[in-house]
């Protein structure tokens, strides 16, 4: 049996179950009705991204208002994708964290799974960083970008810093929330990676304090790079 350990912090946890947790999870989708849900996720998160994008051009000049619109997006979207992928989400502690704001969230990365629960559940007035790559993914990296979250340019470490200086001094200023993903990239084993200097850097010029995140085996309900994915419980 699993046990979910209470840091009084907010996290997902396992569901206690008496079967083996490598027992838990039942037979994949199979590979047609796995593009279909994708597809039609994919078709989600681009028409919604477009829209989005239309209102955040008439915002340019008002950053705050872009993030909370972003973040109204993340919040239905991020749930919508949930569900057409058949993973019914429930939040372990997450309550707890709402006198905690503002602060720097920071949540664990195995899979594609996980970005869209952190969508979910970044709160309104939460600037998320992400890397550059991002940008790259039709429709949602732009949608992000004209949201007025952070894209870090690892490559570039002067520029990296400018940007997470310039992020700082506007969520010190405005009481925002940071949302991030430390790890910088998806763990293939769920396993904690170790994190990148940008997640320090930035609890050290904001003085947040950190709410870690945790949800539990993403990596095996949809594994990195792949079309198969398993519907079920998590939290």
């Amino acid at each position: 049996m699993s046990h979910a350990q209470d840091s009084g912090l907010g996290y997902f946890s396992e569901v206690e179950t008496n079967i083996p947790v490598a027992a838990e999870l039942p037979p994949p989708f199979g590979r047609l009705e796995a593009i279909i849900r994708l597809s039609l996720g994919f078709f989600l998160v681009a028409s919604c991204a477009v829209v989005l994008m239309s209102i955040m051009v008439l915002m340019l000049p008002f950053r705050l208002a872009r993030i909370r619109a972003g973040n109204i997006y993340g919040h239905l979207v991020g749930r919508a994708v949930l569900w057409m992928g058949r993973w019914v989400p429930e939040k372990i502690g997450f309550e707890r964290l709402q006198d905690f704001t503002p602060a720097i969230y920071v949540s664990n990365h195995t899979s594609a799974m996980d970005i869209f629960s952190g969508m979910w559940l970044c709160p309104i007035g939460g600037c998320a960083v992400a890397k550059k790559e991002l940008l790259l993914v039709p429709f949602f990296g732009q949608a992000y970008w004209l949201a007025g979250h952070l894209l870090i340019d690892r490559g570039n470490r002067a520029s990296a810093i400018a940007g997470m200086n310039k992020t700082s001094a506007l969520v010190e200023k405005n009481d925002l929330s940071i949302w991030m993903w430390p790890e910088g990239t998806r763990s293939r084993d769920g396993r904690l990676g170790r994190f990148k200097k940008g997640f320090a850097h930035m609890a050290l010029a904001t003085k947040l304090p950190i709410r870690p995140i945790i949800v539990h085996d993403a990596h095996r309900y949809w594994p990195a790079r792949s079309l198969r994915f398993a519907q079920d419980r998590y939290e």
